[in-house]
């Protein structure tokens, strides 16, 4: 029987020290003989800052590592583009500014063969550059949840920062990731449309990937943008708009209220309902047409 292979993609946008640290941490991953990996990176960026990187890597690595470009900046073209480049009978995304352990693929391997599952999720934990402030922290304002292993994952707790997927999955979504969500929310709308078409995804604790936090995004600017980003993006979801837009109208105004006195309970939860605050008055705009963010910030 042959050895099943996986293929990392990775999607990079001018990032070439987080790239680079990442293929490093990838040269070394556990397999026990179980699976064979490759890697195909994905460059986002029309100047194709990062081609110099991944060659480099690519002629003194013990891994394959397979170059492409997609010059317009659009996160699902990206997406797409690693995809037809990989070979794999199992696809990983990793996004290019995290960093993995050793036991990474292998946990989500084992894990999928354990559950019989389509695909595995696994946590995405903040790794700061610098001391982020002390209300940032008390905010866990870039801690995101975690779950048993095992536990099946819904569409709307899914992301693409780490996940591994069979590929049978990309043979019933054409495309696999749509370009109107062209800046964020194209992961969520692949997982979606997946668990529509009937293939389950189940959580995998043990596979943790690290996340670089710079200085940069521990401001209260970017994370209020982020939110309205998020919020932007949200009505191209078909799924329960009427549902998801009365719940915007109702809370909008509960939240802009209550933030005078949640002020005064701590600065952390008042950045947190304002952050709230923003992304349901985005949706809303969103919903009438007018987007308030409409690119990413890095």
């Amino acid at each position: 029987m042959a050895i099943p292979l996986i293929t990392v993609c990775i999607c990079t946008f001018k990032r070439p020290a987080f790239l680079e640290n990442l293929l490093r941490k990838l040269e070394s991953q556990r397999t026990d003989n179980l699976f064979e990996y490759d890697v195909v990176v994905a460059d986002n960026d029309a100047e194709r800052s990062a081609e110099a990187t991944v060659r480099s890597w690519a002629s003194s690595s013990n891994v394959k590592m397979t170059y492409c470009a997609e010059p317009v900046a659009n996160i699902a073209r990206a997406r797409n583009a690693a995809l037809a480049a990989a070979r794999g009978d199992f696809i990983a995304f990793i996004d290019d500014d995290e960093f993995p352990t050793a036991e990474w693929l292998y946990s989500l391997f084992r894990t999928r063969e354990a559950r019989r599952a389509d695909g595995v999720l696994g946590p995405v934990l903040p790794h700061f550059q610098h001391e982020p402030p002390q209300w940032l922290t008390k905010g866990k304002f870039f801690d995101r949840p975690r779950y048993p292993t095992g536990r099946p994952i819904a569409w709307f707790e899914a992301r693409s920062g780490n996940v591994l997927f069979s590929r049978e999955i990309l043979k019933q979504l054409d495309p696999p990731f749509r370009t109107q969500f062209a800046t964020a929310g194209e992961d969520l709308d692949f997982f979606r449309r997946a668990i529509e078409k009937g293939f389950t995804f189940v959580w995998c604790d043990e596979a943790e990937v690290f996340e670089f936090v710079p200085a940069s995004r521990c401001t209260r600017r970017y994370l209020l943008r982020r939110a309205i980003l998020r919020g932007s993006n949200f009505p191209k979801h078909p799924t329960d708009r009427a549902k998801n837009a009365l719940k915007s109208i109702v809370a909008l105004p509960c939240y802009t209220v209550a933030l005078p006195v949640l002020a005064i309970v701590g600065h952390h939860v008042f950045i947190a309902y304002l952050i709230k605050t923003l992304d349901h008055a985005s949706r809303l705009l969103a919903f009438a047409g007018l987007p308030l963010v409409t690119e990413r910030e890095t």
